[in-house]
C-alpha cells in the first residue's frame, strides 16, 4: 500500500461518474464533501496487499502516528490509483480500504473514506509546513511461514518392510544407511530426494523423446510447455484413457470438468491457493480483475462440494476430474517432462464420513495405484510420510499396504501434523541417472472439509465435515518421463506393449509383398505399420529398431509359402509364428489395456518428419 499525506487547511471533493470497477454507493449519500483541518491520505492498494487486516493494522498505527504529530482535526482516506504501477484488484482494494477505515477509527480518530472506483473532482490547500507532505509505503507484518512453522516439528525416520520390520535410520549417519543396501530402489530415493546426494545430470529421457518424435520444446510458448507429435499423443491419450479406466471403473468415481481460471480476489480462491505454497500463474483482464490458473483441480472440485447437498447416504463418494494445471516453477527446476509449468492431472477425491471410512479408500486408492505402477514395469519407491500418533496406531495398515505392493517404504513420523492432511504417500519413479520424480500419491485429509464448508448430514441429523482422501494417479507428463527413463535403463529400450506408437512393424523384402503385409495388417488387432519405403531389408530393420519397435516381422516369398512369420522381439529373440500365434500373442499383451489406432499414416513412405 502506497501513500501520499497532504496536511490541508482545505480539501474538498466531489463524486461526478462510476467507472466500471466502482463501488455502490448508499443511496442518499451526498456527492459533495468538504473538511478543514484534514490529514488526506491518497492511497494505492497493490496486488501484494493480500492481507488487507494485516495492512490496516501497520498502516493505521503509521498514520495515528503522523495524524498526531501534524494536530490535524480528521483524516481523509482518498483511493488514488497513481501511485503504483501494480493495483490491486477492485475487490481486494475495497477490502483493503474498508480495513484501514476501520483500523484508524478503532484508534478514536474520525475518519472519512471517500468511494472507490468514481470519477471525482477535487481541491486542497496544503499548510506547507516540513510535515504536510509525505510518503509511505506499508507492508504486511511478516508473518510465520510455513517453513519456520516445519521447523518447529521435530521427524525421525525408519524403513518398514512387508514383513513389519522396523529398520530406524539416520539421515546424517552413514552406518544407519547400510539397511538400505538391501533395497535398490529405496536407496536410490533417499539418497536422491532425503538427503541429495545425487549429482544433479540431464535425464536421458530428454533427448530420447525429441529423437522419438514424442515430444519437444515449444519456443513460441512460456519455459516448461511442450508439443507433442502423433506418437507422444498416442502415448499420452492411452495413458489419459488408462487413468479415467482405473477411476471410475476400478475405483467407482464419478467424472467432473471445472474451469481452468479463477479469480484470485476471492478469499476462498486465494486461502486456498496460499496453502498449496505453489508458485502462481496469474493474469489481468481489461477489467483490471486479476486471475490464477490453478495447480491442482481442487478449486473448482471444493466449491463444487460447498454447494451440493450430502448426506451420510450418499458416502463414500469418489469424484474423478482429468485437470489441466500449471505452476510456475523457476527455470532451474524445469527438466523435460519431470517438471514443467503445464501438465495434466488425473485425480481422485474420496469423500467419506468418519476416519474409519477415510481409510478404507486410503487402502482401496492404494492397491489401485500399485497396480498401476506395476503394470507399466517403472521402477518406483515408496514413501510416507505420517503423523506419529497415527503411526502408533494405524502401522498395521501400512504394513498391509506393503505387502500388497511387496515393497519396503521410507517412513517419515512427524511430532504433529504440519499440513492438513494426517499420513500421505508417494510411489516415486526411479529414472536412469539415480534421480526421482513422484507418481501417484494420496493424503488422508483430516482438517480441509470443515474449513471449506464441505459438509453432510448425518443420521442424527447434524451437520459434519467429511474426511477426504486426495489422491492423484500421476501427472500424465510425468508417467511418459518415468516409462521413458525406465526404457533407457536397458541396452535394447523398450516401451511396454500397449504404449508404443507401433506395436508391429511389417518389412516386406520388396514392393510385390507390400499386399501381403496390408492384408496381415487388417487381421491384426493391433498397432501395425508397414515399410514400404526403398531402403534395403537390414537398414529397415535397423530403422524399426531405433523407433525401439517391439516385434518386426520381415514378410517375402518363404513366409507366403510357409505361412511361418519370423517376429523379431525387442530383446534380441527370434519366435516362428503362424499368423493365428502372432495374433494370440498380441491379445495376451494388450488384455485389459485400452486401445487407440495408429497415430500415422500405416505406409512408412506417407508420413512426415516432424524434426527433420
Amino acid at each position: 500500500m502506497r501513500v501520499l499525506l497532504i496536511h490541508a487547511d482545505r480539501f474538498e471533493y466531489e463524486v461526478k461518474e462510476p467507472t466500471k470497477m466502482a463501488e455502490p454507493m448508499p443511496d442518499g449519500q451526498p456527492k459533495k464533501h468538504g473538511f478543514k483541518e484534514a490529514l488526506v491520505a491518497f492511497s494505492t492498494i497493490e496486488s501484494s496487499d493480500e492481507d488487507a487486516e494485516a495492512i490496516a493494522e501497520v498502516a493505521s498505527a503509521d498514520l495515528a502516528e503522523v495524524f498526531s504529530k501534524v494536530k490535524a482535526e480528521r483524516l481523509v482516506l482518498y483511493p488514488y490509483a497513481h501511485l503504483s504501477s501494480d493495483l490491486a484488484s477492485p475487490e481486494l482494494a475495497v477490502r483493503v480500504l474498508k480495513a484501514v477505515e476501520a483500523a484508524v477509527a478503532g484508534k478514536g480518530i474520525e475518519v472519512h473514506r471517500s468511494p472507490f472506483g468514481w470519477y471525482k473532482a477535487f481541491e486542497i490547500k496544503c499548510k506547507g509546513h516540513p510535515l504536510s507532505e509525505l510518503s509511505r509505503e506499508f507492508a504486511a507484518k511478516k508473518k510465520v511461514t510455513r517453513e519456520e512453522v516445519v521447523e518447529k516439528i521435530s521427524k525421525s525416520y525408519l524403513i518398514l518392510t512387508p514383513e513389519g520390520e522396523e529398520h530406524p535410520i539416520d539421515l546424517e549417519n552413514p552406518d544407519s544407511l547400510k539397511v538400505l543396501d538391501k533395497y535398490p530402489s529405496l536407496k536410490s530415493f533417499v539418497l536422491s530426494e532425503e538427503i541429495g546426494r545425487t549429482e544433479g545430470k540431464e535425464p536421458p529421457s530428454i533427448k530420447a523423446m525429441q529423437k522419438l518424435e514424442m515430444v519437444d520444446y515449444e519456443e513460441a510458448s512460456d519455459r516448461g510447455h511442450f508439443r507433442m507429435f502423433p506418437k507422444g499423443h498416442l502415448v499420452f491419450s492411452l495413458l489419459e484413457k488408462w487413468a479415467e479406466q482405473i477411476a471410475v471403473e476400478r475405483i467407482g468415481a464419478i467424472q467432473i470438468d471445472t474451469p481452468i481460471l479463477y479469480d484470485w480476489s476471492l478469499p476462498d480462491i486465494r486461502s486456498q491457493g496460499m496453502s498449496f505454497h505453489e508458485r502462481h500463474y496469474t493474469l489481468k483482464t481489461e477489467e483490471k480483475r486479476e486471475f490464477v490458473l490453478r495447480f491442482a483441480g481442487d478449486f473448482g472440485l471444493f466449491r463444487m462440494m460447498k454447494g451440493a447437498t450430502l448426506s451420510y447416504r450418499n458416502l463414500p463418494l469418489r469424484i474423478y476430474e482429468f485437470s489441466k494445471s500449471f505452476r510456475l516453477e523457476q527455470r532451474g527446476e524445469l527438466t523435460g517432462l519431470k517438471r514443467l509449468r503445464a501438465f495434466h492431472m488425473p485425480d481422485v477425491h474420496c469423500f467419506t464420513k468418519d476416519l474409519e471410512d477415510g481409510w478404507k479408500e486410503y487402502i482401496l486408492l492404494y492397491r489401485n495405484y500399485s497396480d498401476l505402477a506395476d503394470a507399466t514395469g517403472v521402477e518406483y519407491a515408496v514413501a510416507f510420510r505420517i503423523v506419529k500418533e497415527f503411526y502408533d496406531k494405524y502401522k498395521q495398515n501400512l504394513i498391509e499396504l506393503l505387502r500388497y505392493s511387496k515393497k519396503p517404504a521410507l517412513i517419515e513420523v512427524l511430532s504433529e501434523m504440519k499440513h492438513y492432511w494426517a499420513v500421505k504417500h508417494e510411489f516415486q519413479a526411479i529414472d536412469a541417472v539415480g534421480g526421482a520424480a513422484q507418481l501417484s500419491t494420496v493424503q488422508l485429509d483430516v482438517e480441509d472439509a470443515e474449513r471449506y464448508g464441505i459438509v453432510y448430514t448425518d443420521a442424527d441429523g447434524k451437520k459434519k465435515g467429511c474426511i477426504i482422501c486426495h489422491s492423484s494417479i500421476g501427472s500424465i507428463e510425468r508417467w511418459i518421463y518415468a516409462l521413458l527413463e525406465e526404457a533407457l535403463k536397458h541396452d535394447k529400450p523398450a516401451l511396454p506393449f500397449w504404449l508404443s506408437p507401433t506395436e508391429v512393424r511389417l518389412v516386406p523384402v520388396g514392393a510385390e509383398f507390400i499386399p501381403d503385409c496390408e492384408r496381415m495388417a487388417d487381421s491384426l488387432d493391433a498397432r501395425v505399420d508397414i515399410d514400404d519405403t526403398d531402403d534395403k531389408v537390414g537398414k529397415k530393420i535397423r530403422n524399426a529398431e531405433m523407433e525401439w519397435i517391439n516385434m518386426i516381422v520381415v514378410v517375402g516369398e518363404k513366409e507366403r509359402t510357409s505361412g511361418m512369420l519370423p517376429v523379431r522381439l525387442r530383446n534380441g529373440e527370434q519366435k516362428m509364428m503362424t499368423l493365428q500365434q502372432l495374433k494370440d500373442e498380441v491379445e495376451r499383451l494388450t488384455k485389459g489395456y485400452p486401445k487407440a489406432r495408429l497415430p500415422l499414416p500405416r505406409l512408412l513412405s506417407k508420413r512426415p518428419a516432424f524434426r527433420g
